[in-house]
Formats: C-alpha cells, structure tokens, sequence
C-alpha cells in the first residue's frame, strides 16, 4: 500500500494512492487508521509533500555498505557497532521543494537513500521484533555541507539546514527491503547506483541498535545510508533518487 500526504484544494490530507488516483482519508494513517472519507481524487491535480514529518528526529546510519564484494568478504559480516548522526526535523521538504544552499557553504553534496519510517514508540527492542516497529519506507536525500564538515569536523551544522532532507513521494507500507535497488542522478546523469547486497547491517539491526540507545516515536525516520559516493550540486540543478518499487523523488537546488 502506497501512502501519500498532499495538498489539494487549500487542504492538507492523507491518501492511498491507487493508480492515476488517491483514495482520501479521514486523517492521518498512522494514527487514525485507513478510514476512507469517500472521496477521490485525481493523482495529477494534487501536490504531493514529504509523506511524513518526523515528530521528533532524523536517525542518519553512517558507512553502512561496504564498498565492494570484496570489502564484504574481508569483513565476514562483523563491521563493528553501527554508527549514526541526528538530523532534526525541520530539515524535511517534500517531492519538487527546493534544496536550498545556504550562504555559508559552496559544497553541498547529496546522497540517495532508503528511509525507514518507524510506527510505533519503540525501546531497546530486539531484532527479531525490530521490524514490527516499522510502518513503511520512503525515499529520501540526504543533504550534507561538505566544507562546514570539515571545518567543525563534526556533521550536526553539515546536515541541519532547512531542506536538507527530501522524502517522498510516498510511504511503502509493504516494500520489501532485501530488493532494495536505488539510483541517483543530478541532471539525468547517474552518480550512484546500488542496492541491498552490500548492507552492512540489515534494517532488523539498524532499528534495534539505535532503539537501545534512545526510544523511536511514530513518525521518526531512519536513513538507511547510501550505496555510493556522494556528489555535489550547484544552483539550477535537479536532483532525483528513484527506488524501485517505492518511486521517483525529484528536488531542484537553489542557492539561498
């Protein structure tokens, strides 16, 4: 089931999405279950917006793919402790939202990733439950200002600006992540490509492990990390993550 919050009409709403249509919700799915209101609309005449904002955080997993087969090998499956970076939530705009380059940066590169969308409150659960916390999945581009990296050798200023998470276009409930393929592409020219064979860990884990250090409310998003080098983007140019199965998220870039 596919999952869409957008604006029609001077409102905001919830819908599945169902083909070139949206069957309309009385409210948000998440909490108020998939109560149709009887309306449908058009897939066309809508907005669609990042499908969810996160009630409290941004969970961004860090070099969790190997580079290679060959990496994977030597690793034997043992990569040590995931690590992880906080995003707030006012980093999160939607399909078509610009990307906007602050004025004390001049190198933002993006990155293209699987996100995780978590459904219930969740606390030092086990891997085995791990995946009944999660609602569904997304697609998402995590935005990074590569030189205020470097020069806080920290990454909290590098990826907190406002507009530094795209999500969309909609909620998966029911992707299944082991057929993870992603690509990414600035201006139609591909600069990542990959896909799940080469996680280091699996989502069971990833959830589990952050989940121990601090609960994980309904609507918080984990970015699963990405499969390839990351790229820089300028002003004028249009960045897309397509997720096979999940869809397409385009975001032009603007400086600020």
């Amino acid at each position: 089931m596919k999952i869409a919050r957008f604006s029609h009409e001077g409102r905001i709403s919830f819908g599945i999405v169902d083909d070139d249509e949206i069957v309309v919700l009385k409210g948000d799915p998440m909490f108020a279950g998939y109560d149709p209101s009887g309306e449908r609309v058009a897939l066309r005449d809508v907005k669609l917006l990042a499908p969810v904002i996160p009630r409290s955080k941004i969970v961004g997993m860090a070099w969790s793919y190997f580079a290679d087969a060959a990496e994977q090998s030597t690793a034997a499956r043992s990569p040590g402790e995931p690590r992880f970076f906080l995003k707030p939530n006012t980093c999160v705009v939607g399909p078509g939202d610009p990307i906007t380059v602050p004025v004390s940066t001049d190198n933002v590169h993006v990155e293209g990733e699987l996100a995780i969308v978590i459904g219930k409150i969740t606390r030092n659960v086990s891997v085995d439950a791990a995946e009944d916390s999660i609602w569904g999945y997304t697609v998402a581009n995590d935005v990074t200002a590569r030189d205020l990296q470097e020069r806080d050798g920290d990454l909290t200023r590098a990826k907190s600006f406002d507009s530094f998470c795209p999500l969309g276009p909609v909620i998966d409930t029911e992707y299944d992540w082991t057929a993870l393929t992603i690509e990414s592409r600035i201006n139609g020219e591909v600069f990542q490509k990959g896909n799940a064979t080469l996680l280091k860990y699996t989502v069971a884990e990833m959830i589990s492990f952050v989940s121990s250090v601090f609960t994980l409310l309904p609507g918080d998003v984990i970015l699963t990390g990405a499969p390839d080098r990351s790229a820089s983007v300028v002003h004028g140019d249009a960045v897309q993550v397509e997720i096979a199965g999940i869809g397409v998220l385009t975001n032009p870039v603007r400086r600020a």
